[in-house]
């Protein structure tokens, strides 16, 4: 009966954000304009950081990694929630769902040790200034990068099998406008114990375990700070980590509230809220925060610019 219930469902229906029919054309182009600010900004922060020769600096080849991750899983999300607002029928494929939630899961678990490897970064920096090139060589910091990827890919793999691989019942309506972990598991015919109990240790570890790399990297630099003797050295010194400080206060409180909890607590309307934020609007901040509050980025945009208008003058 199992392997019926498997076969015969071929499509999802995404509930979407609202069901009231005035909201689609407003909320279709507020999310429009807020993922193609996010496209425009982590593209250009890739692309920015790669071709400056002054950027090449282990600090921007995490922020690249960071935009990468950014525009990854916005672009796993917006696109089809776009289309969805303008469809007659919010309809996605079995497994164009599963497609979208591995990627979406890989994305986000590279994102946070990613977050965790610039924090580390910003350590060093600060701690460790003469060993800085040291410490941070090139392969050092791929190897930072390349575990994240590999580790995120075997998780989001596990979990996205092991949550298609179980029947689901007669149902196929999501209450939720992509194909996520909790939405997905309340469409399970059979106990989702286990698979739950899976997904909160995952999440649980991945938060935790990065978590504790940031607070003891910024216990560590807030020390050094401190004992600097000149005012103008602790303010430059706390600046550096300003930006970094405030994306990952927004991202881990983000998803400290979306996952770190039992999945019977869990409330869809709320969820969605978190989920447009983390999903689509921290995306497109991130980039705004490291290029506003960065004179070297913004330095870099004004050295592109210029190119770019003796280029086409």
């Amino acid at each position: 009966m199992e392997k019926h219930n498997r076969t015969v469902l071929s499509e999802f229906i995404l509930m979407g954000i609202t069901d009231r029919p005035e909201l689609q054309a407003p909320l279709f182009g507020l999310f429009l304009l807020i993922y193609v600010i996010s496209v425009v900004g982590n593209l250009g922060m890739i692309i920015l950081t790669k071709v400056d020769a002054r950027l090449q600096t282990p600090m921007y080849f995490f922020l690249r990694h960071l935009a990468f991750t950014d525009l990854g899983y916005s672009t796993t999300v917006g696109p089809k929630m776009l289309v969805n607002f303008v469809a007659d029928q919010n309809s996605i494929s079995y497994y164009l769902c599963a497609t979208q939630l591995a990627f979406f899961i890989m994305f986000i678990i590279s994102e946070l040790f990613i977050l965790a490897a610039m924090s580390s970064d910003r350590y060093v920096a600060i701690c460790k200034p003469l060993l800085y090139t040291v410490i941070m060589s090139e392969p050092r910091c791929w190897v930072l990068v390349a575990v994240p990827y590999l580790y995120s890919t075997f998780v989001s793999l596990l979990i996205t099998i092991k949550l298609f691989n179980v029947s689901f019942c007669g149902s196929n309506i999501i209450n939720h406008f992509y194909c996520d972990n909790f939405p997905l598991l309340s469409l399970l015919c059979s106990n989702t114990h286990e698979i739950e109990f899976m997904i909160m240790i995952f999440s649980a570890f991945n938060l935790i375990f990065t978590l504790v790399v940031v607070l003891v990297s910024y216990l560590l630099i807030f020390a050094a700070i401190l004992r600097m003797n000149s005012a103008e050295g602790r303010w430059k010194a706390f600046s550096t980590c300003g930006s970094h400080l405030t994306v990952v206060t927004v991202f881990y409180g983000t998803l400290t509230f979306m996952y770190v909890k039992p999945e019977s607590s869990h409330s869809f309307d709320t969820d969605k809220v978190a989920s447009i934020f983390y999903t689509l609007v921290i995306p497109m901040l991130n980039p705004l925060i490291y290029s506003l509050r960065n004179k070297d980025v913004k330095h870099a945009l004004r050295r592109m610019w210029k190119k770019l208008c003796n280029v086409f003058s």
